[in-house]
């Protein structure tokens, strides 16, 4: 079955392929952009331990299952790995849906009976009586290996996700499947639909049909891609949105702060065109120094909270010691010593004048002439040292009171800047260096020092009280400055990337789009193709199938158009269950089919629910054609189907499942149901000492069955060939009891039931006089009498020949 999608060359290209060549050919697209999307899509083939699918088809082999839902011991499942169509037929409970969902879990890890997803939610897995192990293993021929492969699957835990697979393949050793690289295959080109998946496929919520049908369209490696590039543009959206989050509220922080130059300066920082300055915000975060005025009007602030006034105790002991030395300079007045002072400076006064005027000897005080000369001035001289000896303590008081007033002179120092509001004191502090008077000093320095003082402390102390409030303010503020900085540089970094990730989501939504739009309108021809050979005589007729919205839409939904007798209407509300369950199974195959599938295989169970007969040999010409070029495998309760490949000639592997006590499941392959049929009649013809009563009533009862088989057989064949309606054929064999009425639809053409004679002269004209005899006989095992041949052997030989004459094309034709 040829997809659709590989007459669009460029369409029919691997996606990973037709991707890069996309990818290749924009050149609007920025390499980044490129590469960001490189990097979503990763390489679908590579794993982690280089471990590479085949490019062929891969086909199962024998299935082995122990211990999984119904099956108990070992069951194996014989299945040929090559294209053509294998029904494993089995009734309710024989344990055939549990080999197909062992086979799915295989592969996948999970079913929806298993998980829980299906509506009758989680069913036990492990088998009640094979609880010691749970294994499912499948040989696996990969176009290209020398020998077969193996994955097996165990369970290793109590619950259901507890289990490991590896795959054992020639040439590459063992690997655990998820290395395998099938993972992504699997979902894209999913080769499992279980009843559950069928009945969902359609009857979902209008997002789920679309994301069931969306995944057979095998884009989930686009999507998988969009996923990781949404991902990645929250992330990048959280950081420009806290940033953008913190903003007013760091703001509003920053106005509270009130007159602090650094909160102007940060308010400044974050609004500087073309981006915050972040400097001049980290400088203010960790209380760096910036010159600028306003940090010197802080730093004033800080100097005046600095100020310090006069020491008053070196200012007091200054004083006291030059009120000492005035005190000590008072006492000496008026004595022997003070006297001698005041001559030895008188003396001293005129040696100095008698020295500048050395020619003039007159006094002069009392202008005597002759009195000041050289005599005189050496006797003065002798004079003034003896005076000077007797003057000492007069000398040391002087010096004491000079060296006070100028150890109170040098306390007097003003700093560099003064506050304005401490000019006036400080300057009255400051004048007392021009005092000489040492009285007045002491007065005036010991005054305006405690005032200084006073008012240095005053304003030092309002200082500190002022820088105290602000920092208290300042460091409210500062760590939710610090947060929106570092959110900032954050929001900066991401603002370039988050650019070329909406231009790589763009891109990328776009291409999906334009496949998603490309698959199903092949797919959708393909669909209906399908829909044709299903639906049989079914009115509806499908026009339109597409997919509106996208995967991460709000509003998405599955559009089905249809037409009922020409008409218009919504497909769900008027399509019948028989009806949808066909239109799922013509949106499932298409997928299945595609040639970049690298599964040769596809496992469908009970398709043929809710079917008529006509739709079920719809289904088994669109089951043939499928496998022609992949695996078919089937599983199903209804005995519809192999009937209706037989009926049409189609070629067919039936294989049957029966369930045994404990939980014992055997495959076999079907026999013919006529052969198998007579082999028992057969069995029971050839028992010694036989029950007379088996004889007379079982015997033709079961020789009557292998008839009616035979006869329901080619009545179904002859249906065929006429084109006659599946439903009226079926419920005429429903309503006939009696083989002669019911050998009508294998005889005549019509449809109808003959009369009993004409039916008998048919049988008679084909196959002898015999033939009517035989059913006559086969009919007799019902009555109360019985009918009991005389030779049981060769009569269920006679019927077995009859049988085979019947189901015959070329002798009941």
């Amino acid at each position: 079955m040829d997809d659709a999608t590989d007459q669009n060359p460029d369409h029919a290209l691997p996606l990973p392929e037709l991707v890069e060549a996309r990818l290749a050919d924009d050149r609007k697209l920025a390499e980044p952009v490129k590469a960001l999307i490189r990097e979503a899509l990763g390489d679908p083939g590579n794993t982690e331990d280089g471990a590479r699918t085949s490019t062929g088809p891969l086909y199962l082999g024998k299935v082995t299952v122990t211990g999984f839902r119904g099956v108990g011991s070992e069951t194996r499942l014989k299945l040929r790995p090559k294209p053509g169509v294998t029904l494993v037929v089995g009734r309710n409970g024989s344990g055939k849906s549990s080999i197909a969902e062992a086979v799915e879990t295989l592969f996948t890890g999970t079913n929806a009976h298993c998980s829980g997803q299906h509506p009758s939610h989680a069913v036990r897995w492990r088998n009640l009586h094979q609880g010691e192990q749970t294994v499912v293993e499948a040989k696996l021929a990969v176009e290209g290996d020398p020998s077969p492969s193996t994955l097996t699957r165990t369970w290793t835990g109590d619950t259901f996700s507890d289990s490991e697979a590896v795959l054992r393949r020639p040439g590459h050793g063992t690997v655990p499947l998820e290395q395998a690289g099938w993972e992504q295959a699997t979902r894209a080109y999913r080769p499992f639909l279980s009843y559950a998946d069928l009945d969902n496929l359609i009857n979902g919520k209008p997002s789920e049909m679309y994301d069931n049908i969306a995944a057979i369209l095998g884009l989930d490696h686009l999507n998988a891609a969009a996923r990781r590039l949404t991902a990645v543009k929250r992330e990048l959206d959280a950081a420009v949105n806290a940033e953008k989050d913190k903003k007013p509220v760091l703001h509003a922080a920053l106005e509270e702060v009130g007159h602090d130059d650094r909160a102007l300066k940060a308010l400044l920082a974050m609004e500087e065109k073309g981006g915050p300055d972040h400097a001049v915000l980290d400088a203010l975060i960790t209380g760096a120094p910036a010159a600028d005025e306003g940090r010197l009007r802080e730093a004033r602030l800080e100097a005046t909270a600095e100020t310090e006034g006069p020491d008053l105790d070196r200012v007091g002991d200054a004083v006291d010691t030059l009120r000492k030395a005035v005190a000590d300079l008072d006492d000496l007045k008026g004595t022997a010593a003070a006297d001698a002072h005041d001559r030895a400076e008188l003396l001293q006064a005129a040696l100095m004048h008698s020295d500048r005027h050395a020619d003039d000897t007159a006094c002069p005080v009392c202008g005597t002439e002759q009195v000041l000369d050289r005599e005189w001035a050496t006797r003065a001289e002798a004079q003034i040292v003896a005076l000077l000896r007797e003057a000492e303590a007069v000398r040391e008081a002087e010096a004491r009171l000079r060296s006070a007033i100028r150890a109170l002179h040098n306390l007097v120092l003003p700093p560099r800047e003064i506050p304005a509001v401490l000019a006036e004191p400080w300057e009255a502090w400051g004048d007392c260096r021009r005092i000489a008077d040492p009285a007045e000093l002491a007065e005036r320095a010991l005054r305006a020092a405690v005032t200084l003082a006073d008012a240095c402390a005053i304003v030092a102390g309002a200082a500190r009280e002022e820088l105290a409030a602000k920092d208290e303010r300042w460091h409210a503020v500062v760590g939710l400055l610090a947060e929106w900085t570092k959110l900032s540089r954050e929001a900066a970094a991401a603002k370039p990337r988050r650019t070329e990730v909406n231009a790589a989501l763009t891109w990328l939504k776009k291409l999906t789009t334009e496949i998603r739009d490309l698959r199903v309108d092949a797919f959708a021809g393909h669909t209906q193709r399908i829909w044709e050979r299903l639906r049989q005589q079914s009115s509806v007729d499908l026009t339109h199938v597409g997919l509106h919205g996208s995967e991460r839409a709000a509003v998405r939904k599955l559009i089905m158009d249809v037409t009922v007798d020409d008409t218009e209407a919504p497909a769900l509300g008027v399509m019948s269950q028989g009806e949808l369950h066909s239109l799922a199974l013509s949106l499932f195959l298409p997928r299945a089919a595609t040639a970049d599938s690298p599964f040769g295989f596809v496992v469908i169970d009970d398709p043929v629910q809710s079917m008529d007969p006509a739709k079920v040999d719809g289904l088994a010409q669109v089951l043939d054609e499928l496998g022609r070029d992949r695996q078919v495998i089937v599983f199903t309760h209804d005995t519809r189907l192999p009937h209706a490949f037989r009926s049409q000639g189609l070629p067919v592997t039936v294989l049957k499942v029966e369930r045994g006590e404990k939980s014992k499941v055997h495959v076999t392959s079907e026999t013919d149901p006529v052969k198998e049929t007579i082999d028992d009649a057969m069995a029971l013809a050839h028992t010694k000492n036989c029950p007379e009563t088996a004889l007379r009533h079982v015997l033709p009862s079961l020789c009557r069955e292998a008839l009616t088989t035979a006869i329901v057989e080619a009545a179904w064949i002859r249906r065929s060939r006429t084109g006659r309606s599946a439903e009226r054929l079926q419920a005429a064999i429903d309503a006939t009891e009696r083989l002669i009425p019911l050998a009508s639809f294998a005889l005549f053409d019509d449809g109808l039931v003959h009369p009993d004679e004409e039916v008998r002269s048919r049988l008679r004209s084909l196959y002898g006089d015999e033939g009517t005899t035989l059913i006559h006989q086969c009919q007799q095992g019902a009555h109360p009498g019985g009918f009991l041949p005389r030779d049981p052997v060769a009569f269920v030989r006679r019927v077995e020949t009859l049988a085979t004459r019947i189901r015959t094309p070329e002798v009941q034709a």
